[in-house]
């Protein structure tokens, strides 16, 4: 079982390259630091989630974000309302910018970011220093945990640390929207 760990051991962890699990706004997430592609591809591996499904970003704040996104590709209409709703549960898929990795964009021009309202994400995202990658703390095809002890004993003894807390009032996941027009991609 992995070691519950406070914020400041936790972003230590992240910046050692590894990978944890914390509560967000409806299910525990699985993260790591976003430009580590090692630790983002041990991540994808034991979710067991192929890379070309891209990963979503978390932050706490807009500037992290800027330098994986191509913000002026947007009509500045459409990123007003995505920024908006922000900070918030709201994930929106946005254009990337032209070097950002494809083991977090999944090898497309887009990019799936966040900036959440959720106290232990905030804490461990400004203690990081950046963004962080945020998937669903479950193994490819199970339903995700939405407790600490809903996680896949498999996935809790493969992780390096759990951050402590509760998920938010979600019932579901994030709604996922693509930035450009509004559409929804996930309900």
């Amino acid at each position: 079982m992995a070691r519950t760990l406070a914020i400041d051991e936790a972003s230590a962890l992240l910046q050692r390259g590894g990978v944890l699990a914390y509560p967000t706004e409806a299910v525990w997430g699985l993260g790591c630091d976003p430009d580590n592609e090692a630790a983002v591809l041990r991540l994808l591996e034991l979710k067991q989630r192929p890379v070309e499904k891209g990963l979503i970003l978390v932050t706490a704040h807009l500037d992290p974000l800027r330098r994986w996104l191509d913000l002026p590709a947007l009509p500045a209409e459409r990123l007003a309302r995505v920024l908006a709703s922000w900070p918030g549960p709201h994930t929106w898929v946005m254009p990337a910018a032209a070097d950002a990795p494809a083991w977090i964009t999944g090898g497309r021009d887009s990019i799936a970011v966040r900036i959440s309202d959720h106290p232990v994400v905030i804490a461990l995202c400004e203690a990081f220093g950046g963004a962080l990658v945020s998937t669903s703390a479950n193994r490819g095809g199970e339903p995700p945990a939405r407790s600490r002890s809903e996680l896949d004993p498999v996935l809790d003894e493969a992780i390096d640390g759990i951050v402590a807390g509760d998920t938010g009032e979600l019932a579901q996941p994030t709604p996922i929207r693509v930035a450009r027009d509004g559409s929804l991609l996930r309900s």
